[in-house]
């Protein structure tokens, strides 16, 4: 029976079978005509065949029943138009799906997650953090100051016109709120998760939502009484970044300037 209406409804060419019993009468009685007294029959208005949807005829072709597909008129017309614009909307959520899943599979599938650096981490001479490649998409403190492109400054995070001169903090009270402040910040939705830390250093990985890009981000409590933290942000893969380690150390920059810290300089 769901072969018959769907036969029926999408007035395609289908083979029926040999026993009528699910049929409507009037498709029964249609049986015992050849396939060409049928097809003859139906250019005359008396036929039977005009009980049959539009663009849908009987015929008995040998011991074989088929519908076939014929272009009617009129409002049965523009039912069989409207049941085709139902498919088609049909096949064209299916594809969107498709494609949707497709994209999905192939994010899983190459997730740029890049290889880790081995240069990451404080250098020793003299002791800093790494300089950034030629590449536009890396920023950090131990850039010269002429070079904008790769430089940004440090943070104090016991600034003289603040905090630092009325009720300094430690340097573990600093790193507890650098930590509180990268734990709930995700800037442009990207996923922080701290790979390594130490008294004075830590490592960020920050993953992007969709293709898992990692950008390494670190930051360093030099040793001294100037209460300063040095920071690098970095892409592990491509050239360009737009702004997205800029953005990010921004963001986090004015989470800690609420608790107390500054840009040295700015």
């Amino acid at each position: 029976e769901r072969e018959r209406e769907r036969a029926l409804d999408m007035a395609s060419c289908v083979c029926l079978p040999s026993s009528f019993s699910a049929l409507p009468s009037h498709v029964q009685s249609l049986a015992a005509l050849s396939s060409d007294a049928f097809l003859s029959g139906f250019k005359s208005s008396s036929s039977p065949a005009r009980s049959l949807p539009s663009g849908v005829i009987f015929c008995k072709d040998g011991e074989v029943n088929r519908l076939y597909s014929f272009k009617g008129k009129g409002d049965n017309n523009a039912k069989l138009q409207k049941a085709q614009q139902k498919r088609e909307a049909t096949i064209n959520r299916r594809e969107t799906l498709f494609r949707s899943s497709s994209v999905s599979l192939l994010a899983a599938i190459f997730h740029f997650s890049g290889t880790r650096p081995t240069y990451l981490g404080v250098q020793k001479n003299p002791p800093s953090l790494a300089l950034c490649p030629a590449t536009s998409n890396c920023i950090s403190t131990s850039e010269e100051f002429n070079d904008p492109g790769h430089y940004v400054p440090p943070w104090t995070y016991n600034p003289e016109d603040g905090r630092g001169r009325t009720e300094p903090v430690s340097r573990e009270h600093a790193m507890k709120e650098l930590l509180d402040v990268i734990k709930s910040n995700k800037p442009d939705n990207f996923n922080p998760m701290i790979v390594e830390q130490r008294d004075d250093y830590i490592h960020v990985e920050y993953e992007s939502p969709f293709l898992g890009f990692i950008d390494d981000v670190e930051f360093w409590f030099p040793p001294g009484n100037r209460s300063l933290v040095e920071y690098r942000s970095a892409s592990r893969m491509g050239q360009f970044d737009f702004d997205k380690n800029r953005n990010r150390i921004k963001a986090l920059r004015q989470a800690l300037e609420k608790k107390g810290w500054q840009s040295v300089g700015f």
